[in-house]
């Protein structure tokens, strides 16, 4: 099948399936006229990516889970080592999302949101005490 067909099938846009062929997680085969030319096994190994990525695994990550998912002598320990670390780094992710929030918070409690020009908002992000009053 060709690339739009396959793009179809797994809802990946072309321009992706032709980049990860590019970095060499695909290796789809060429007709004689260089056409790319899709298997079934492309398009599952394709949902694989796609899945992984959605998830926010790396390119690396997914280089490493597509390896050891072609690897019929695999440990589950070494995906289960990869998963492991991910959630780490989301985890990790979290809590200074948690931490921009709370301090995004207390400014925005912090403004008066009126017709005055103090505002304590841009004062933190200017790093400064009290904002100076423009000329």
């Amino acid at each position: 099948m060709n690339i739009g067909d396959v793009a179809k099938r797994t809802g990946l846009p072309a321009k992706t399936i032709r980049y990860y062929e590019e970095i060499e997680l695909l290796h789809p085969a060429r007709h004689a006229n260089g056409y790319r030319y899709f298997s079934e096994a492309d398009v599952h190994k394709l949902r694989f990516l796609g899945r992984s990525r959605s998830l926010g695994f790396t390119i690396e990550e997914c280089r490493a889970l597509l390896g050891l998912y072609s690897d019929p002598g695999r440990a589950s320990a070494d995906v289960k080592a990869i998963a492991l670390d991910h959630l780490s780094q989301i985890d990790q992710k979290l809590l200074k999302l948690l931490e921009m929030q709370q301090t995004l918070r207390q400014l925005v409690d912090r403004c008066h949101g009126d017709d005055r020009p103090d505002c304590p908002i841009l004062t933190d992000l200017a790093g400064k005490e009290k904002a100076p009053r423009s000329p």
